[in-house]
């Protein structure tokens, strides 16, 4: 297939082409995950996702219902649907019953056994008293977490992490920006396991109907794969080398674009080697680059016209000021009247949906 073919598939099964969906628990069933990040230089980013699909009819309290009723998840830095915890049971139990991990898991492993004491307190106190935020649980750890980054000697905040992962604990729901730790048991539906093997065939599978196309294998990460293994068909794309795997039902759909803002987690370009392959789309995210050497802006917004990556949107919310600060639209290519004209309707929208008035600082660069 041509690169436009594989990037409107790429568009249609992220959810970005029209009609617009209307519902938030079809968009995250969709997308299978909604990224959670603390950063809100415009929004946090699973309510910015959520607004690019179904527009200012969205509201954050409905992100918050869903979570509250238990019909979203929090599970590993992601929000997912609650019957998706089924496929994860499995790698759970194994971490927790010592069954073999990846090199880079096992530190983490051995870290908790040193720290055996500890781990039995977390679960004796959330016993006692759960939900309780981290703060509220002591660090009786003998062995501190050793870390290059911010977790290091985050004893408690890393112990309920590695404990998150083999499901002993569970995000039961937030206090402001502070996640409340439960027991799983308290937290989790009580579904059956579904076999180690059968679970990531399955995942494998959402994942490439929520990519549309992805590699069978690509750059590991620690949070969620990027790849989809042998799923799907096979398919070559013009202008790329190797063999994609694609999810033949978005086969022969007809395709009608639209003018889109994304979040920089956008599931669409959040792998920056495939966007780069299918889009020809150079982005990153700017926001730990020194002021003199960013090119779009602090937390830049990826601009989708069509099928087409066409830009960078430079905005911030300033709450204080009641205004969306809109300080650049960097141009990839050349607007058309109409590209503009869907662009601008995508700001206002925007800042509809902040509850902003929009102040263009900038004209279009």
């Amino acid at each position: 297939m041509s690169r436009r073919e594989a990037r409107r598939i790429a568009i249609q099964a992220q959810l970005l082409d029209q009609p617009r969906p209307t519902d938030l628990l079809d968009v995250v069933r969709r997308l299978t995950m909604l990224q959670i990040d603390p950063v809100a230089a415009v929004a946090p980013s699973a309510d910015l996702v959520a607004w690019s699909r179904l527009g200012s009819t969205y509201r954050r309290s409905h992100l918050q219902a869903a979570l509250d009723g238990r019909q979203l998840i929090e599970l590993r830095a992601m929000i997912r649907p609650a019957e998706d915890f089924v496929l994860y049971r499995a790698e759970m139990a194994n971490r927790l019953s010592g069954g073999p991990l990846k090199g880079w898991q096992e530190g983490g492993r051995a870290w908790v056994a040193k720290n055996e004491a500890c781990r039995r307190d977390v679960i004796d106190r959330l016993e006692r008293s759960g939900p309780l935020p981290s703060r509220e649980l002591p660090d009786t750890c003998v062995v501190p977490w050793s870390s290059t980054g911010w977790t290091n000697n985050k004893n408690i905040t890393k112990m309920l992490e590695l404990m998150e992962l083999s499901g002993e604990v569970a995000i039961a729901g937030r206090r402001g920006r502070e996640r409340l730790w439960d027991l799983g048991r308290r937290v989790y539906p009580d579904e059956p396991i579904v076999p180690a093997m059968d679970a990531m065939h399955r995942r494998n599978e959402k994942r490439l109907h929520a990519l549309g196309l992805a590699r069978t294998r690509a750059q590991e990460t620690r949070i969620e794969p990027m790849d989809v293994a042998e799923v799907g068909e096979p398919a070559v794309v013009e202008g790329t080398r190797g063999t994609w795997r694609l999810d033949p039902s978005y086969l022969g759909r007809p395709f009608s674009g639209r003018a889109a803002l994304l979040s920089p987690f956008d599931r669409l370009i959040h792998d920056r080697k495939r966007t780069q392959e299918l889009f020809e789309y150079d982005y990153q995210l700017e926001m730990y680059k020194p002021v003199a050497k960013r090119r779009w802006g602090y937390y830049a917004l990826p601009i989708l016209y069509g099928d087409r990556l066409v830009g960078k949107l430079d905005a911030t919310a300033d709450r204080s000021a009641g205004v969306l600060r809109v300080a650049a639209v960097h141009a990839d290519v050349s607007f058309t009247k109409a590209m503009s004209g869907g662009i601008d309707r995508e700001i206002v929208d925007l800042a509809r949906w902040l509850e902003l008035d929009v102040e263009m600082s900038m004209p279009t660069s």
